[in-house]
């Protein structure tokens, strides 16, 4: 038996974890925003947020500002635990404890 965990295959995709990485931070972004730091193309970002939304972690709103598409993303609590548990998992491979 491993000590282990599965990474969380949601998470453990490059764009995913940039688009929940930005999130964690300040909660609500639109989507422009992640396309540009992220570098992503508006193709793939588009079907990686819908992936994070499918899985409960992200909120997608669309609306209009100024006569022009808006769409804003936000993480959920769902997510957020997600993303807590991702990364305390990737802690204990990077630090795993030595044999006593």
């Amino acid at each position: 038996m491993t000590r282990f965990k599965e990474l969380d295959p949601i998470l453990h995709s490059q764009l995913r974890l940039a688009v929940m990485s930005l999130l964690i931070g300040i909660e609500m972004a639109e989507f422009t925003y992640l396309r540009e730091q992220t570098g992503a193309t508006a193709g793939n970002l588009s079907i990686q947020i819908t992936k994070l939304k499918e899985a409960g972690y992200i909120e997608v709103t669309k609306k209009f500002r100024n006569n022009y598409p808006q769409t804003l993303c936000n993480i959920t609590k769902f997510g957020r635990l997600k993303f807590t548990e991702y990364v305390n998992d990737l802690k204990d491979y990077l630090s795993p404890e030595k044999p006593g």
